[in-house]
């Protein structure tokens, strides 16, 4: 596994971490068992970032709590992110983030779910937040108060970004990246590197598209990718993603070749991100990890792209950003 400096945060962070969604049965059931399971698998091939969140599992906070559970005996061997303010969002009664108080008491719940006295990195989890000072004042007193290591915000929104920012205080950022995603590379990405702020990459495989698994005949019934059939708009996405993934069948195999070459991509980007894949069996945990042993060049990059015969306007973003 290669570890990198995680911007200016201090944190020696894996180039592959994993994402914990999964593990919380919005992406269909799976035991606690094989979710802690899965956790330490990760945890033994080199991963040392977990990332989280309150809002996350059916029942709210469960994927937090599997992690906590999974973390018990090496928590000081590994760094937590966790994000605030989608509690209920499912259930269509949010939890009310006007105060800083009530930040304070969503942190704490998660710190109690989490069986841990400090998250690593705690991210604000509204990517649409038109005023953050509530976030920020309840972020900077929960650093100086040592319940959290460092702050950012979950978002895809540049402008909402550069508001989290205004006062140089955001440390972190999670964003949508991938092979099939990459709107982030033109202006997003090289402001998080002109500012010294690190990248968590989440979507790395394109919620499961990327490993080839899929065909468009498939049908998913999760709860989370169900919502690719709600309208038309989203049902063509799907369905030009598929597309782009067959194509680049033609030069990989499916399943690990696949993944490892999609993973690969995000964390070669010149900005160092590191990319949060999720899993749901120790085996899906460990073939992840392994693709953090090797990067990409710029050129292997650029195949990569064009074997998926996309249009390339981002080609010379990455080598403006490169250079």
């Amino acid at each position: 596994m290669l570890y990198r400096e995680f911007g200016n945060t201090g944190l020696n962070v894996s180039a592959i971490g994993m994402g914990t969604w999964n593990i919380g049965n919005q992406w269909g059931e799976i035991d606690e068992a094989t979710a802690l399971a899965t956790v330490r698998s990760a945890f033994d091939n080199g991963v040392n970032l977990f990332d989280t969140a309150e809002a996350y599992g059916i029942p709210h906070g469960l994927s937090e709590e599997r992690l906590g559970k999974a973390l018990v005996g090496i928590r000081d061997r590994v760094h937590v992110v966790s994000k605030l303010g989608r509690w209920g969002r499912r259930s269509g009664q949010m939890v009310p983030m006007t105060t800083v108080d009530m930040v304070r008491l969503c942190l704490h719940a998660s710190l109690y779910r989490l069986r841990t006295d400090w998250i690593d990195i705690m991210l604000c989890h509204d990517g649409r937040i038109e005023d953050p000072r509530v976030y920020l004042e309840a972020f900077e007193q929960m650093q100086q108060q040592g319940y959290i290591r460092t702050y950012g915000i979950s978002t895809k929104n540049l402008k909402v970004l550069k508001r989290f920012n205004v006062n140089n205080t955001c440390r972190v950022v999670e964003v949508e990246y991938s092979l099939l995603n990459r709107k982030a590379e033109p202006e997003f990405l090289p402001y998080c590197q002109e500012h010294g702020i690190a990248v968590l990459i989440r979507g790395p495989l394109q919620k499961g598209l990327l490993s080839g698994k899929y065909s468009p005949d498939t049908v998913f019934t999760d709860s989370v990718r169900t919502e690719w059939y709600i309208d038309e708009a989203r049902q063509n996405k799907l369905a030009s993603d598929l597309a782009k993934v067959e194509q680049l069948k033609t030069s990989f195999q499916p399943g690990e070749n696949m993944v490892t070459a999609a993973l690969r991509f995000t964390i070669s980007h010149p900005t160092q991100p590191v990319a949060i894949p999720g899993a749901k069996s120790p085996q899906q945990a460990a073939m992840n990890a392994k693709a953090g042993n090797q990067l990409l060049s710029d050129e292997e990059r650029l195949r990569l792209i064009r074997a998926m015969q996309l249009a390339p306007p981002a080609e010379q973003a990455i080598a403006t950003v490169a250079g």
